[in-house]
């Protein structure tokens, strides 16, 4: 299976405006991940300490990392910025131990050679686009499933495509008003079927069946 996952504020926006290495989800962004950062779960595997909240998003987070092989991700979410990597590229917003463990297919129009990291994670950068990443993603995740994270581009790319089979959102109470929307000016040649809606602390979590429109 290949998912999407993505937070978005009331207003529809998965980044706020501005992003870059002060502000990698953009101004106001962060709020959008507000609701993770406090769980026990999310604080253990990112080794930040210990406690932290126990709620329904738990389990919504374990099952989303559950039966995942790898995942494909655009190059805002790795970072770096846009335009060639340079002599000396920046490594990412992710640090020597990154929380993936396990291969990551980064989409980018710049090529750089697979970066290893820490912990089971690989970054290998494809510059033949989203299908060729997910292609790649789902020969490496063998049995497992396939998780495209952030990127409102690839996103789009790989919906337009036909290669998306389930969609999550996390829905958080906030108003960017500006930033980064995932289908803005896009029409879409599916159609969504509701299969879950978690209410938890601070995030409504929501979850659907992408078929195709015939």
């Amino acid at each position: 299976m290949i998912r999407y996952g993505a937070s978005i504020s009331l207003d529809g926006f998965a980044a706020g405006p501005g992003q870059g290495r002060e502000n990698p989800l953009g101004v106001g962004g962060m709020q959008l991940h507000g609701w993770m950062r406090e769980l026990a779960v999310w604080r253990e595997k990112a080794g930040v300490g210990e406690g932290g909240a126990e709620n329904a998003s738990a389990k919504v987070l374990e099952a989303a990392g559950a039966n995942l092989g790898a995942y494909v991700m655009g190059r805002n979410m790795f970072g770096g910025g846009p335009g060639p990597w340079g002599d000396d590229p920046w490594n990412g917003w992710w640090g020597e131990n990154p929380p993936f463990h396990l291969p990551v297919f980064v989409v980018t129009h710049h090529p750089r050679p697979p970066l290893e990291c820490d912990g089971g994670t690989t970054f290998t950068f494809v510059t033949e686009g989203p299908e060729v990443a997910v292609a790649l993603a789902r020969e490496a995740s063998g049995d497992g499933d396939v998780m495209i994270g952030g990127g409102a581009t690839v996103a789009r790319q790989c919906l337009e495509a036909g290669l998306v089979d389930e969609l999550t959102f996390d829905l958080v109470p906030v108003l960017l008003g500006a930033g980064v929307r995932l289908f803005d000016g896009t029409r879409l040649p599916i159609e969504l079927e509701q299969t879950s809606v978690v209410e938890a602390p601070g995030v409504t979590h929501l979850t659907y069946r992408v078929m195709r429109r015939s």
